[in-house]
């Protein structure tokens, strides 16, 4: 492993930065709807992550139970984002991020039953933080509970799908699982769109859009699916070359912080929170932040057998 420079950790910072930036494009691209949103979003990087590995000149065979299980798992990625970017609009941003904070306690709980590994202490322990946080959030901003709840369990599923990619990634390139994921959420994304548009009531005044129909929302749209996923995907992926998994899952921590920020910034009084909520997201990030680095010390400090 090669030393980062100091341009690749402005680079690390600067994709957590544009995954943060994903729940303010969600609400960004009002009126059109989730379904619509992650759709679009679905279609254009799997374009896109085909063009990448038509340029890297890159095979996308895989045996077929595997092709079939990454199109599986993508549809757990359709419903990851739909909820995303539903829990920004219900509530806000801000909210939205505070749940998605919590994939770390869903890591801890959902890792040892998919892996079968024994349950650790300090995972359950910072676990009760984390619930602890979301209790103080509920308390305070009990009107946009709905919209903490789809972002919790956006991020239960976001931690789902990650553990599932982390056996893939053993035996597949990272650029083939991406592209077949993103082909599966594009299926599972068509026919979620579609059940929504069959079951929506007549919609007289026209408030909910499932078509963009404005340059602005392409324009959007193009970035959320180019910029904040393609490119932060393929950046991402180079970059764990020069840093340690430590390292790397330390600063995506910071996407919260950096999301909520630009919130702030972007959107005004609108993302402004009572103090209970500032206080609830922060007794979150320090659970979230506390693991890796509590984490890594009792790795350290655990004997090893030396053969």
């Amino acid at each position: 492993m090669s030393k980062p420079s100091i341009s690749d950790y402005f680079q690390l910072h600067f994709i957590v930065l544009i995954w943060g930036f994903t729940a303010i494009l969600g609400k960004l691209l009002e009126p059109l709807d989730s379904s619509a949103v992650v759709l679009f979003r679905t279609v254009l990087a799997v374009l896109g992550m085909g063009v990448v590995l038509l340029v890297r000149r890159q095979t996308i065979r895989v045996a077929p139970g595997d092709r079939w299980r990454l199109l599986a798992t993508g549809g757990i990625i359709t419903l990851h984002w739909v909820a995303f970017f539903l829990a920004a609009r219900i509530a806000n941003v801000s909210v939205c991020l505070a749940g998605m904070a919590t994939s770390s306690l869903w890591a801890s709980v959902l890792e040892p039953l998919i892996l079968r590994r024994r349950v650790r202490t300090i995972e359950v322990v910072l676990g009760a933080v984390v619930l602890s946080g979301l209790y103080l959030i509920f308390r305070f901003e009990f009107d946009k509970v709905v919209g903490l709840a789809l972002a919790v369990f956006s991020a239960m599923l976001s931690s789902l799908f990650t553990i599932i990619n982390s056996r893939f990634t053993q035996r597949l390139d990272a650029y083939v699982i991406s592209f077949y994921e993103m082909a599966g959420a594009s299926v599972g994304a068509f026919l979620m769109w579609q059940a929504i548009r069959m079951l929506d009531p007549l919609d007289v005044n026209q408030v909910t859009q499932y078509i963009p129909n404005t340059p602005q929302q392409w324009g959007w749209l193009l970035v959320l699916s180019l910029v904040c996923t393609v490119y932060a995907y393929t950046v991402g992926v180079r970059l764990l070359r020069k840093f340690s998994p430590y390292m790397a899952i330390l600063t995506v921590n910071l996407e919260p912080v950096y999301g909520i920020l630009l919130a702030v910034l972007i959107f005004g009084n609108s993302e402004r929170m009572t103090p209970g909520f500032y206080v609830g997201t922060l007794v979150i990030l320090i659970a979230v932040l506390a693991y890796p680095m509590l984490n890594h010390r009792l790795n350290r400090s655990t004997p090893t057998e030396v053969a």
